[in-house]
């Protein structure tokens, strides 16, 4: 098979613009990261060492084999939200290996408002739940909470998809054979206390260790009660009275410990191996940064991004003459068989068809998706409308909708409008998905809203007898441009959880690679001919 071949000229004025921009994009992100991972903060966290506590991500790397990537989601959940309060969601969340088993672990970290759930919080954990779920991965939960953010209850307890559902989602994955396993570093209070008490086994830490629905204060305003915690819910009285608990140990690292011998007794899954040897791509994945246009009105060749990113830079390209603003192919990434879904310009009916097909092929054939975003939108126009874009971009929308095989979800540049949905955006709940730091999620360009709500605004005026100024018109313009701007962007987006979290482009191979050992696995998702592909009504 023959490579793509890159066209890309490194010394160009524009190239080195670009990497300039994208560089910028890419250190904002890093700054934001290093803000996150301070947790509470120094003081706080100095007060919670004394009591032999580990930060999460300290705790986590202890329980991951040595050497392990850890697969983080969204770290810069809650990025600027609640005025500060909630670095990373007071949660970390990933994937990673322990004694050899992919898990999905959750941790709490509790130098944030004591591990307390935000609404950012429940959706975070609720999410990776989500993705243990679906792809059968056991759930290792760092328990240390004082359960949900009181001063927002109204947004934490009681809706479908509030704290409730955490517990729900436990009971259910229990019932479907996932194993549940918690450590109890600290305190576990109302709420938090069921994430231990629902879990299969619990390990609890003597002395910071506690589980109880309510604790001493409550219990002294309710009944007039004084005890402290450890006579209340510590170690000693759920492991040797209640039963709540199981084992008993010292401090942390034997807590850590103790799980990883309990990851070695429950059945091993299946091979994160790839079934293919791994080929680096020919093209310097360094250079991505350069390729993304700065401005996004211009056009490139989102070709120059597969290369780099592809196991040789190869693609088995379909149908490459029609349908050319969507690219689709079979390709490897890491060693694991793919079909690429990738944007190459608005998507026109020509292409939405050709993207219907390739879908339902990969979807019969058992082989993962990845889409790769960069989308205005779909064609629109008299002429695109008298030739059924509707119903053809329909056709597509419904084979994304349905295919069964797992979808992973890059979003590079743009991802607006119906585009957004077409190109297995987060409503149609890919496996994973993520952003690029330049990337920008709308429901249209800043540009073009601002057009659309300044015209509409002078026809309401025009009506009324009144006239917009030419200055006021501006003013307006401006002002819903940078909003869009501002909304549209890549922090803002993971702040919210649109995405599984922003990564730097050049590691997307990489992360790519280890999403794909944890989707690509024989009990989720078809093999060919496993059962017939159904994907309801198309319009014809």
């Amino acid at each position: 098979m023959k490579p793509m071949v890159s066209n890309v000229d490194t010394e160009a004025a524009e190239y080195k613009e670009n990497r300039q921009f994208h560089l910028a994009k890419r250190q904002a992100i890093l700054d934001a990261f290093a803000a996150v991972e301070q947790g509470g903060g120094a003081q706080t966290w100095q007060r919670l060492k004394a009591k032999g506590k580990f930060p999460p991500r300290l705790r986590i790397k202890t329980l991951l084999d040595q050497g392990s990537p850890f697969l983080e989601l969204s770290p810069l959940a809650g990025w600027q939200m609640y005025d500060g309060a909630s670095p990373s969601g007071g949660l970390i969340t990933g994937v990673g290996l322990v004694a050899g088993r992919q898990v999905m672990i959750v941790a709490n970290d509790p130098s944030v408002k004591g591990g307390s759930y935000f609404p950012i919080t429940v959706k975070k954990h609720i999410r990776a739940q989500e993705i243990a779920w679906q792809n059968r991965l056991p759930c290792i939960y760092l328990a240390d909470s004082g359960g949900a953010y009181l001063p927002l209850q109204g947004e934490v307890f009681p809706d479908r998809d509030h704290f409730g559902r955490i517990f729900y989602n436990m009971a259910r994955m229990s019932a479907d054979g996932i194993p549940q396993l918690a450590a109890v570093l600290g305190l576990c209070t109302a709420g938090g206390a069921y994430v231990p008490a629902m879990a299969d086994e619990v390990v609890m830490v003597s002395g910071n260790g506690s589980i109880f629905l309510g604790g001493p204060p409550l219990v002294q305003a309710a009944t007039g009660e004084t005890v402290t915690a450890e006579e209340l819910g510590g170690a000693d009285v759920h492991c040797r009275i209640s039963g709540v608990a199981d084992y008993q140990v010292e401090d942390e690292a034997s807590a850590l410990a103790k799980l990883r011998e309990l990851v070695t007794r429950l059945p091993m899954g299946p091979s994160q191996d790839p079934p293919l040897e791994p080929a680096e791509p020919i093209y310097d994945p360094e250079e991505l940064y350069g390729i993304l246009p700065a401005d996004h009105r211009r056009r490139y060749d989102m070709h120059e991004v597969l290369c780099r990113i592809l196991d040789a830079s190869e693609l088995t390209e379909f149908k490459p003459q029609y349908g050319e603003t969507l690219i689709c192919g079979f390709a490897a990434v890491m060693g694991f068989p793919v079909g690429v879904v990738a944007n190459n310009g608005p998507l026109t009916s020509e292409a939405a068809l050709k993207g219907t097909h390739f879908i339902q092929m990969a979807d019969q054939r058992g082989i993962p998706l990845v889409y790769f975003q960069d989308i205005t939108g779909f064609m629109v126009g008299t002429e695109h409308e008298h030739k059924g874009i509707a119903k053809d971009g329909a056709k597509m929308v419904r084979a994304v909708a349905n295919a069964q095989v797992p979808s992973l979800t890059v979003v590079v540049g743009g991802s607006h409008g119906a585009g957004n949905y077409a190109m297995c955006g987060r409503a149609y709940s890919p496996r994973f998905m993520w952003t690029w730091p330049g990337s920008r999620i709308s429901v249209m360009s800043g540009e073009a809203a601002s057009s659309v709500l300044v015209q509409i605004k002078k026809r309401q005026l025009a009506a009324a007898g009144r006239e917009m100024t030419v200055e006021d018109a501006a003013r307006q313009v401006e002002e819903i441009k940078k909003r869009y701007i501002d909304e549209s962007s890549a922090l803002y987006a993971t702040a919210r959880l649109w995405d599984d979290g922003v990564i730097d482009p050049v590691q997307t191979r990489n992360v790519l690679g280890l999403a794909l050992g944890v989707v690509a696995r024989p009990e989720t998702g078809p093999t060919a001919g496993q059962r017939p592909s159904r994907y309801g009504i198309f319009r014809m």
